[in-house]
């Protein structure tokens, strides 16, 4: 109680509130994962009183919704990154599928909060399709820049769709023990995934015959 008295009457020193709170939720979901996040432990980890985070989240819901927006904002960027240094489309679609890969690899807790947030919702966020600069949009035009037709929007959505699954399904598989032999024929676990998606038939043709 005593403790509890101390945090809520000492002044706040962080120059934003929402931005530590959201901070703190990451190391907590990184470290802990999940089950052991709660606005009154996001509290704490920020160093902050239990009364704080509620003057930018009503609930946990919404706590985490603000930190699975981060996480695909994250994901624009390391998609942005790897395509910047692609040359053929081939090199660019191979590069998109292992940045997102290393990337669920890198932030496991983070990764899964980010599509729990999006299970129950009827789309992904509103900006992955909104935005062109998001991580989905540009996997879209660089299925267009490989000789997809741009006019066919239902075969762009479902080309989109399909790679964004193989991508999925590779994050999800990346681990298993019965692909280690593979990772040291070719040189390790990068060499390993691009090998993989240089294999696929989508992204090396695009939308396909």
């Amino acid at each position: 109680m005593r403790e509890t008295a101390a945090a809520e009457s000492r002044p706040y020193h962080h120059g934003d509130l929402r931005r530590a709170l959201i901070d703190a939720a990451r190391r907590l979901l990184e470290s802990e994962g999940p089950s052991a996040l709660s606005l009154r432990a996001v509290a704490r980890e920020a160093g902050v009183s239990p009364a704080a985070p509620y003057h930018h989240f009503k609930d946990k819901a919404e706590l985490l919704d603000a930190v699975a927006h981060e996480g695909w904002e994250m994901l624009d960027a390391a998609l942005a990154a790897a395509r910047d240094g692609a040359n053929s489309m081939r090199e660019v679609m191979a590069a998109l599928g292992v940045a997102y890969v290393c990337f669920a690899r890198d932030n496991p807790a983070l990764y899964r909060v980010m599509y729990d947030c999006s299970r129950d919702k009827e789309d992904l966020p509103e900006h992955l399709h909104a935005d062109n600069d998001s991580a989905y949009c540009r996997v879209r035009d660089t299925l267009i820049a490989a000789g997809a037709d741009p006019s066919d929007e239902v075969g762009i959505e479902l080309a989109t769709v399909a790679a964004w699954c193989a991508a999925h399904g590779l994050a999800e598989m990346a681990g298993f023990k019965q692909f280690e032999r593979l990772k040291t024929a070719l040189g390790g676990e990068e060499a390993f995934l691009r090998g993989v998606f240089e294999h696929m038939g989508l992204f090396a043709r695009g939308l396909g015959d």
